[in-house]
């Protein structure tokens, strides 16, 4: 395994972490119950597989089918909670006090005292959203911090919007997880060194991916028009190679629900060989 430094955290991380949000939702990308005992198994035994390949970056939320995803990863946290970095997320309504009440039952479902990385769990920010985290979201993260409940502020966001941009630039937070893979470019636009991702990069924010492997769009498009081409070829390695080669991405989430993808992403993470040159891929060649 590989690993970067998230930001200004100073916190070593794997550069692939464990998407949480299999682990709960279901019927997420495909048929899935994780109330059912094999399904629920079978994520503790994908997050165990994930620490003994060092795998240290695993990332949650309450909203990954109410509570449950959490409950899952904090029943393979017991006895390593040292050797990992828990992140989580608030959601919705971002007063003080729902910011407060949040954490406190995320650790009780996670079974730890510290968040290393809290994070506003947003979409497409709007202005108004952007008031709620630069005002009393981030009021109540300070007393959080203070009182050694979590360690560092981040958000979470599908895409570059204004507001997104004021709460990036406003320098008050530590981390940003961002929707970013070989379809979805534009948080970081590498022929005009621009985007989303650039900006939180100048402010020193750690950035983290989501929609790593292009939640299967690029895999269906190119098995419905190129079938034949694409039988024998591991387009979810070459998603995650994408976003692996890019110097702004310390960590890649990567959704998983069993150890076997565990190991394949692993072991895609170990090629530095098959990694890509991002901004080569990016230049625009002149006569």
């Amino acid at each position: 395994m590989q690993y970067r430094t998230l930001g200004r955290t100073g916190l070593t991380v794997s550069v692939v972490g464990f998407g949480g949000a299999p682990l709960g939702i279901p019927n997420y990308m495909e048929s899935w119950d994780p109330g059912r005992e094999g399904e629920r198994t079978s994520g503790v035994r994908a997050l165990l597989r994930a620490h003994e390949s060092g795998i240290t970056y695993w990332d949650t939320a309450p909203g990954y089918g109410d509570g449950v995803s959490e409950r899952v990863m904090g029943e393979a946290l017991k006895g390593k909670r040292d050797e990992i970095v828990v992140a989580t997320k608030v959601g919705g309504d971002w007063t003080y006090d729902n910011v407060i009440a949040s954490c406190e039952e995320s650790l009780q479902r996670l079974g730890v005292e510290t968040i290393d990385v809290f994070q506003f769990h947003g979409g497409h920010y709007t202005d108004e959203m952007a008031r709620a985290v630069l005002g009393p979201g981030l009021d109540a993260m300070r007393r959080l911090r203070e009182d050694g409940k979590i360690r560092f502020v981040g958000l979470t966001g599908e895409g570059s919007t204004g507001a997104m941009e004021r709460i990036v630039d406003s320098g008050a937070l530590d981390t940003m997880q961002i929707g970013y893979n070989i379809c979805y470019q534009h948080p970081a636009n590498y022929v005009n060194k621009d985007g989303i991702m650039f900006q939180a990069h100048a402010q020193d924010m750690g950035i983290v991916t989501m929609r790593t492997l292009s939640s299967g769009l690029l895999q269906r498009i190119m098995g419905q028009v190129f079938r034949d081409a694409v039988r024998d070829l591991d387009l979810n390695a070459f998603c995650l190679n994408y976003v692996l080669s890019s110097p702004l991405v310390d960590v890649a989430l990567v959704g998983m629900r069993r150890p076997e993808e565990v190991d394949a992403n692993v072991a895609v993470a170990d090629d530095l060989a098959g990694r890509l040159d991002v901004e080569l891929l990016h230049v625009r060649f002149v006569d």
